[in-house]
């Protein structure tokens, strides 16, 4: 069973942004990826836009884009995911975080409940 958190919003494409902008992908997301073996995250100071691509992430079973969820600049990236990329399997809440956004605009988001009744 997978975990949805309430105070997170949802991205259509499987990604989460917390209010402190920091993104990652859903719980959802990395179960249907399987094992996590490389994340290729942003350069901090990239400007993006909400649905941009932004980051990849590669499983065992296949390679999958990762969008911006919300418009902003890229402020910090998890460097721990070089070394350590099954943290994306293993805690995709919270030491699986991608990277963080100063968010200037949010994409078309859904709270938990919408993102669950549409997975």
């Amino acid at each position: 069973m997978t975990t949805t958190p309430t105070e997170l919003k949802y991205a259509a494409s499987h990604e989460w942004l917390a209010a402190d902008g920091t993104v990652g992908i859903t719980d959802f997301a990395q179960e249907q990826l399987g094992d996590v073996v490389y994340v290729e995250l942003p350069e901090v100071g990239r400007v993006v836009e909400a649905g941009e691509t932004i980051a990849v992430v590669e499983s065992v079973k296949t390679a999958s884009d990762i969008y911006a969820p919300a418009s902003g600049t890229i402020v910090a990236v998890n460097d721990a995911l070089s070394g350590t990329p099954e943290l994306v399997n293993s805690a995709p809440y919270e030491g699986g975080w991608l990277f963080k956004l100063d968010v200037t605009g949010e994409g078309d988001l859904m709270d938990a409940a919408a993102y669950e009744a549409a997975n």
